[in-house]
C-alpha cells in the first residue's frame, strides 16, 4: 500500500483563503437575491456593498498573512516529494503586493460598476479568482503549477474584460486578449513540454541540475517559456494586444489587470529563470537586453501620438515593462531586488493614475480622452493634483517612488557593465516625461469644454487615491529606513530580503 504524502496546508492557506473568499461571494449573491423582491437587502447597491465588503475582508486577510509570513521568514513546501508550491519570503512579499493590488480595484470599482450601471455580483468572484491564480503562479517551483495559475489568472480576466457587454469595445477587447492568450498560453505549454522532454522533470531543483544550454531542444523549450512570459509582461514585440484590451476593458478592470497580472508575471518569471535556469546564462541574458531595449523604445515612443489615456497608460505599461526587464538582465540579487521594488512603486503609481480616470466616469461612461481633462484644476483641483502626482512618478522625477525604482533599476544594471542599455533607458525617460506632462498642462493649461466631470468623490474612490498617493511619496522620499514617524518605512530592505531567496535558492 503506497503511504499518503505529507501535506504541510500552511504552505497553500493564500490559496485557500482567497478560493473560500470567492466561493463565499458566489454564495452571498445568491442567498440576497433569493430573497422578496420588496426586501431592501435584495437592491444592485446593497448587494454589491456586501460582495466588495466580503472581497476586501479576504484580501486584506491574505495580505495579513502573507506579511507574518514574511517577518517569520519560514519556508513552508506544500509537499516535500513533489514540490509543487513554496511559500517564502519571495512568495509572501509578491503575494501581498498582488493582494494589495487587488484590494484597492475592489474599493475602485464599487462606485465606478454603478456608474456604468454593470453591478453583476460575479465581477468580485471573477476578481478573486483572478487573484487565486496569480497567488499560485508566484508561489509556483513546478512546470505545472505555472501553468495553472497562469490560465487560472487569465481565464477570469478574459471574462472582465468584456464584462460591460453592452458595449462593442468590451467585448472586443474580451475576444482579443482571448484570441492572444490563447495563442501565448500554447506556446508556452509547448515550451514546456519541450522542457520535459529534454530533462524529464517539471519541477524547478530537478531541471536546473539536468538542463543544458547547449542542446537543441532545452534551448527551444527555454525560449518558448520566456516567450510565453512576454505576452503577459507585454515586452516587445508580444505587446500588441495591450492597448486595445486596456482600452475596451472597463476602466477598473484595466487598472486591476495593469498592475497585478504585470507583478505576478514578473514574478513567476524571476523565480522560474533563478530557480530552474541559474539565472538562464549570457545567451538569455543577451535576449532579455533586447527585449528590454525594444520594450522601452516602442513602448515610449508609442504614447507619444496616443489621444487616449487609457491606451496612453497600456504604452507607458509596456515602457515600464523594459525598465522591470533591466533588473533581470543584470541578474544580480540587487538586480532583483530592484525589480521589486519598482513593482511595489508602479502599483502605487500606475493604480493611482486609473483610480482618477475611474473618479471621472460619469452617466455611463468613461472620462478617457485627453480632451475630458481640459480644465480639470478648475473643476476638480484635488483629482488635478492627484493626477499629475501620479504621472510625475511614472515619469521618474525625484521626489517619487517611480525616481526610486529606476534609479535602483539603473544602479544594478550600471554595476553589471550594462552602461548602453542604461544610457537607452534614461533617453527614453526623457522621451516619457513629454507625454506624461501632456496631461497636466491640458488641467492646468485650457478651459474647461464638453460635459463637466463627475463632481462626487465615492469615498472608496478617495481612500485609494489617498492610499497610493501617500505610497508614492512615501516609498520616494523614504524608501529605506526613515526618520522617525516613517522608521517602519524599510521598503528596499523588504525587497532585498526576498531577493536573497531567490539568489540562495
Amino acid at each position: 500500500m503506497i503511504p499518503a504524502p505529507e501535506l504541510e496546508l500552511r504552505a497553500a492557506l493564500p490559496l485557500i483563503l482567497i478560493s473560500a473568499g470567492a466561493f463565499a461571494v458566489l454564495l452571498a449573491e445568491l442567498f440576497l437575491r433569493a430573497r422578496d423582491p420588496e426586501d431592501p437587502a435584495r437592491s444592485p447597491a446593497f448587494v454589491s456593498v456586501v460582495l466588495c465588503a466580503i472581497s476586501v475582508a479576504t484580501l486584506a486577510a491574505i495580505i495579513a498573512s502573507s506579511a507574518g509570513g514574511f517577518v517569520e521568514g519560514s519556508t513552508l513546501v506544500f509537499n516535500e516529494a513533489r514540490p509543487f508550491v513554496r511559500l517564502d519570503r519571495f512568495a509572501n512579499f509578491a503575494i501581498a503586493v498582488v493582494a494589495l493590488g487587488a484590494l484597492l480595484s475592489c474599493l475602485l470599482s464599487y462606485q465606478y460598476l454603478r456608474e456604468l450601471r454593470i453591478q453583476y455580483g460575479e465581477y468580485y468572484a471573477l476578481l478573486l479568482l483572478a487573484t487565486s491564480g496569480m497567488i499560485l503562479l508566484v508561489s509556483a517551483v513546478d512546470l505545472v503549477a505555472v501553468f495553472l495559475g497562469i490560465e487560472l489568472l487569465s481565464i477570469p480576466i478574459y471574462v472582465l474584460a468584456g464584462f460591460d457587454r453592452r458595449k462593442l469595445r468590451s467585448n472586443e477587447a474580451a475576444l482579443k486578449y482571448f484570441l492572444v492568450g490563447s495563442f501565448a498560453s500554447a506556446i508556452l505549454l509547448y515550451g514546456m513540454a519541450l522542457l520535459y522532454g529534454a530533462t524529464g522533470a517539471t519541477d524547478f531543483a530537478a531541471i536546473r541540475s539536468a538542463f543544458e544550454p547547449e542542446q537543441p531542444l532545452a534551448a527551444l523549450g527555454l525560449a518558448l517559456v520566456v516567450v510565453g512570459f512576454t505576452f503577459k509582461i507585454s515586452a516587445v514585440p508580444f505587446h500588441q494586444w495591450t492597448p486595445d484590451v486596456y482600452e475596451g476593458a472597463p476602466t477598473s478592470v484595466t487598472a486591476f489587470m495593469s498592475v497585478t497580472v504585470k507583478v505576478a508575471a514578473f514574478a513567476g518569471l524571476m523565480r522560474m529563470v533563478v530557480f530552474a535556469f541559474d539565472g538562464g546564462g549570457d545567451a538569455l541574458g543577451g535576449v532579455l537586453w533586447w527585449l528590454a531595449a525594444l520594450t522601452m523604445i516602442v513602448g515610449n515612443v508609442m504614447a507619444v501620438i496616443q489621444e487616449n489615456v487609457k491606451r496612453l497608460l497600456a504604452y507607458s505599461s509596456v515602457a515600464h515593462a523594459g525598465y522591470v526587464l533591466m533588473g533581470l538582465v543584470a541578474g544580480t540579487q540587487a538586480g532583483l531586488s530592484a525589480m521589486l521594488f519598482y513593482l511595489l512603486g508602479y502599483v502605487f503609481s500606475n493604480l493611482g493614475a486609473f483610480g482618477v480616470v475611474i473618479a471621472l466616469a460619469h452617466r455611463g461612461r468613461d472620462a478617457d480622452r485627453i480632451e475630458d481633462f481640459a480644465g480639470l484644476a478648475r473643476s476638480r483641483p484635488g483629482l488635478a493634483a492627484l493626477m499629475t502626482l501620479f504621472l510625475v512618478s511614472l515619469a521618474g522625477i525625484p521626489g517619487t517612488v517611480g525616481f526610486a525604482g529606476k534609479l535602483q533599476v539603473f544602479l544594478a544594471a550600471v554595476r553589471e557593465g550594462y552602461v548602453g542599455l542604461t544610457i537607452l533607458a534614461v533617453l527614453t525617460s526623457l522621451v516619457s516625461v513629454y507625454y506624461y506632462l501632456r496631461l497636466p498642462v491640458v488641467m492646468y493649461m485650457r478651459e474647461p469644454g464638453g460635459e463637466a466631470p463627475r463632481l462626487r468623490l465615492h469615498s472608496a474612490e478617495g481612500l485609494v487615491l489617498g492610499v497610493c498617493a501617500v505610497g508614492v511619496v512615501l516609498l520616494g522620499l523614504f524608501f529605506s529606513e526613515g526618520p522617525w514617524p516613517f522608521a517602519w518605512v524599510q521598503a528596499i530592505d523588504w525587497t532585498r530580503e526576498s531577493a536573497a531567496v531567490l539568489a540562495g535558492r
